[in-house]
């Protein structure tokens, strides 16, 4: 094992500066394909269920492989699994860029995903191993959060820059310098550290588990969302919980488990978990609707687009900075709870967007909701890496992460699963008439498919179409924010719940047992 002690001198914060470079490409690369579904709709021709697939598979092989590599990682060595994703996160950029079909593109972002694993968990196990100073860990896991909200944030802009000059296939490729850049520095500015308390035969019968639990649950709850009921995702469903199970009996019995089932007995680690991952789900789950309804109700430009969306990251550098302004003062409880309500107002603005409301209203209910979310982020990254050993802070990051990470995917999926439900059944019988046959199969499955079937109709039947998808997009964008509300309401409670035993200022919470 080989770590620094004491305090951080120039070396660590230059390294941290190497770690949270890909950990801002990784969360860019989650919304950098928000303004390009239109052109991947007109180019590639996906289906909804394939649409939606694009989006949410990165997402999902990176939170399937999550806790897998958080915990190889604290075998093998930190810095060595980092660079390895840097590797092949490189390789399956390129591979990305130039997909010719649907189903290449789902694959390489499969890739993309499981690259992104071994990335995410070894930057912030980097950064306990790195920084043993509580007041400098707290400033480094801050940056570390940051930046977290900077690539979600940037990724949408950047997305519509290369697409205002570029094929929609470029936003992969910014990953591709930046991942060059670790791999040059990495050996240099960061130490390695392998525990030595994790030994014996690495749990591969639990890794498959932790992925097969994720996957046949996610594409079932989307197939039924998007197309109804029917057998296979139906089995696939339960097929996935009873994965889950196993996977879970199979922590408890295992002699070498992926993850220790104690750190859930810490309450202060696993109420951080739970509240980041719901206000992941709410503020990814409803990103998709709102670059959407910019470009294809609004009908701007990518690039005139992804700007607007910096509007609402007003109301996320307010909420960051009063949050951090409040923390010694008040209790977490309260400002995570305080948070949920706020967002809650957002999505309940949200219901009130129609096709031809002011930008105003959009760009406010937007930045209300991701202000209320993330301000109760801003607190839990330090929760989650103190409460947790050393020699297992890659598999308490890991399952940190992979909450997050499976809370924005899930919102993503089921968030707009039942918008494209209720766009799909708006639609169904309402189409102009002299729209029949492909093309109304085409215009029925997105919006951004009936944006390119009006563009080949005579004028006024082509403004009739778009009218009449656009009402439905509404449509379907306001059942979606009631369910985002209620999610929001039951955070707010849960989060008080869980965190009500903390005081105000504590940097490094005790471990205690849940008692509740």
């Amino acid at each position: 094992m080989t770590a620094t002690t004491g305090r951080a001198g120039r070396r660590e914060w230059i390294g941290l500066a190497v770690l949270l470079l890909p950990t801002l490409v990784l969360t860019m690369d989650m919304g950098v394909l928000f303004f390009a579904v239109p052109y991947i709709s007109t180019t590639l021709a996906p289906s909804g269920t394939q649409q939606l697939w694009i989006m949410d598979m990165y997402s999902f092989l990176l939170a399937g492989l999550l806790i897998t590599m958080g915990a190889l990682g604290d075998r093998i060595g930190r810095r060595r699994l980092l660079m390895i994703g840097a590797a092949g996160f490189a390789g399956a950029s390129l591979l990305a860029a130039w997909s010719h079909d649907a189903g290449q593109l789902i694959a390489a972002r499969a890739v993309l995903g499981a690259a992104g694993a071994t990335v995410m968990p070894s930057t912030l196990a980097l950064i306990r191993t790195m920084f043993h100073d509580p007041r400098q860990r707290q400033i480094a896991l801050g940056a570390w959060g940051g930046i977290l909200t900077a690539g979600a944030t940037l990724g949408p802009v950047a997305g519509g820059l290369l697409l205002e000059h570029f094929w929609w296939g470029s936003a992969f490729l910014l990953a591709v310098p930046v991942m060059a850049l670790v791999l040059l520095t990495a050996p240099v500015l960061l130490p390695e550290y392998r525990s030595t308390r994790r030994t014996g035969r690495f749990d591969l019968l639990g890794a498959a588990l932790s992925l097969a639990a994720i996957l046949p649950l996610v594409y079932g709850v989307k197939t039924i969302a998007v197309e109804g009921w029917s057998l296979l995702p139906g089995l696939a469903v339960a097929a996935g919980l009873l994965l889950a199970g196993a996977f879970v009996q199979r922590q408890r019995t295992a002699a070498n488990p992926l993850l220790d089932l104690g750190l859930f007995r810490i309450r202060t680690f696993s109420g951080a978990i739970s509240v980041n991952s719901i206000a992941m789900f709410a503020m990814m789950g409803f990103a998709l609707f709102t670059s959407q309804y910019l470009q294809l109700v609004k009908g701007m430009s990518p690039l005139t687009a992804s700007l607007w969306s910096l509007v609402p990251s007003l109301g996320v550098g307010a909420a960051v900075g009063v949050s951090s302004a409040l923390a010694g003062r008040v209790r977490p409880a309260v400002l995570m709870g305080g948070g949920f309500l706020v967002g809650s107002a957002g999505f309940a603005m949200m219901t009130q967007v129609g096709p031809h409301s002011p930008l105003a209203l959009v760009l406010t209910a937007a930045g209300v909701l991701a202000a209320g979310t993330v301000g109760t982020m801003t607190m839990t990254a330090e929760m989650v890496v103190s409460a947790a050993p050393v020699e297992q802070a890659g598999a308490a990051s890991a399952t940190s992460e992979t909450a997050v990470e499976l809370g924005s995917s899930l919102g993503i999926a089921l968030l707009g699963a039942a918008g494209a439900a209720v766009y799909h059944h708006r639609l169904d019988g309402a189409l102009p008439a002299g729209v029949d046959g492909e093309a109304a199969r085409t215009a029925q499955d997105t919006l951004g498919g009936a944006a390119t079937v009006a563009a080949h109709l005579p004028d006024r039947l082509g403004a009739d179409l778009l009218e009449t998808a656009r009402t439905a997009f509404t449509d379907g964008l306001h059942v979606a924010a009631v369910v985002g509300l209620l999610f929001a309401l039951g955070a707010a409670a849960l989060a008080y719940r869980l965190m009500r035993h903390l005081p105000a200022a504590t940097p490094a919470p005790a471990p205690e047992p849940v008692t509740a």
